[in-house]
């Protein structure tokens, strides 16, 4: 199957639900392939690219932070705005349990679950931002605000100074 006949299950929740959006695609190597990597692969500005982080409260609740992979997610900021007292990233050998995604292709689209999302707040100043579709070697490009609606999620400031 050609990259072109990929459909991920984020882009055909994306096509059901209407939402425009640009289906991309970037060369994999046995490497891992790092978020700054894929947005030089895809000619893109490291801000409009984010990635997207799964952590754990001591509640035991997953949150979700979609945040500019050239940035770093700031555990207090971001337990101030789920309203913990702190989390913790979850290990990456457990992102397929939790997620149903692998550590390279998590999106924020189509999880196992609907888990409370946010995205940093830097997103609201872009046209577009581009995530995972939810497999290595393959993102799509949206509207935050459209991303937002879709997940039910929110702006939070995330970033570490």
């Amino acid at each position: 199957m050609s990259k072109k006949n990929v459909k991920t299950n984020a882009m055909r929740i994306l096509d059901l639900e209407k939402i425009n959006h640009n289906e991309l695609s970037y060369p994999v190597t046995k490497d891992h392939v790092d978020g700054i990597t894929v947005a030089k692969s895809l000619g893109k500005d490291l801000k409009t690219v984010y990635k997207t982080l799964v952590t754990q409260a001591r509640s035991r609740v997953y949150y979700v932070f979609v945040i500019p992979v050239a940035e770093n997610l700031s555990l207090k900021k971001a337990a101030r705005a789920c309203g913990e007292k702190n989390l913790e990233m979850i290990h990456v050998r457990d992102i397929n349990k939790v997620t149903g995604y692998i550590r390279g292709g998590c999106s924020p689209i189509g999880m196992k679950k609907t888990y409370p999302t946010y995205i940093d707040q830097s997103a609201k100043d872009i046209e577009t931002i581009t995530v995972s579709a939810g497999k290595v070697g393959y993102q799509v490009e949206l509207s935050p605000d459209d991303l937002i609606n879709l997940i039910k999620g929110q702006y939070a400031d995330l970033i570490a100074d």
